[in-house]
């Protein structure tokens, strides 16, 4: 007579479950140990300390001509995770205080070229009939359009169609 194996599947498959259990909790837990500091050979500044409160009124008695007391330092400059405002004229721009130097970030797009009045047709066209692809990269602003002006879809730009363009825009 056969013994069932259903006890033994039972205890096996519940200790798959505690198994997998346990690792999913320790990925879920930060390490124990900190990682080790970067191997970097630039020279790291020494901490600064955090700046005392100020009190903001003066004292209600005059202090003594002479104090052993040491004058206060200045307080320190802000924590290098801060962020200074962006210089005036540049809305696009941060700098930050890093540990090694000062760091400035602009983030916007150039100012496009000036493009100035539209040219003639003729001046486009070589004195032909119409505008091909290539003679249009001699102004920007059509070359960008070309499939705009381009109404019929033949590939070039007649004079109509140069004509109702430079109306458009």
């Amino acid at each position: 007579m056969m013994k069932s194996r259903k006890p033994l599947l039972t205890v096996l498959a519940a200790g798959t479950l505690l198994f997998a259990g346990s690792l999913i909790a320790q990925q879920d837990m930060p390490p124990q140990t900190p990682p080790p500091p970067p191997t970097d050979t630039a020279p790291q500044p020494q901490p600064q300390p955090q700046p005392q409160p100020v009190p903001q009124t003066p004292p209600a008695s005059p202090a003594p001509a002479q104090s052993s007391m040491p004058a206060t330092p200045p307080p320190a400059p802000p924590s290098a995770s801060t962020a200074a405002a962006p210089p005036t004229g540049q809305a696009d721009a941060a700098t930050m205080n890093t540990p090694a130097g000062e760091l400035s970030v602009h983030s916007s797009m150039p100012p496009p070229p000036p493009a100035g009045p539209a040219p003639a047709f003729e001046q486009l066209s070589g004195g032909g009939k119409y505008i091909t692809e290539d003679q249009a990269s001699a102004y920007p602003l059509l070359a960008n359009d070309f499939l705009y002006a381009d109404h019929n879809r033949d590939g070039r730009i007649s004079k109509s169609e140069y004509a109702r363009w430079t109306a458009g825009k």
